[in-house]
C-alpha cells in the first residue's frame, strides 16, 4: 500500500512547473560551459615568467639547504 505522502510526491512529480525544466537545463548548459573553459584554462601551457620564478626559489632552497 502507498502511503499519502508518497502518492502525494509523485503527484507532485508529475505536475511540476514546466519553468523548472528550461531553468534546470540552463544549469545543464551553464555546467557544461564552465567545464570546458575550466579544461581550456588547465591544457593552457605555464608562462615561462611564472616558470622562471619557479627555477629561482629551487635556486635559493638549494643554496640554503632546505
Amino acid at each position: 500500500m502507498i502511503d499519502q505522502n508518497t502518492a502525494a510526491k509523485n503527484r507532485h512529480r508529475v505536475e511540476e512547473d514546466p519553468s523548472s525544466d528550461e531553468a534546470r537545463l540552463r544549469q545543464q548548459a551553464i555546467g557544461v560551459k564552465l567545464r570546458q573553459m575550466f579544461d581550456e584554462v588547465v591544457s593552457e601551457p605555464e608562462p615561462d615568467e611564472f616558470l622562471e620564478i619557479l627555477r629561482r626559489a629551487d635556486a635559493r632552497d638549494q643554496e640554503s639547504g632546505a
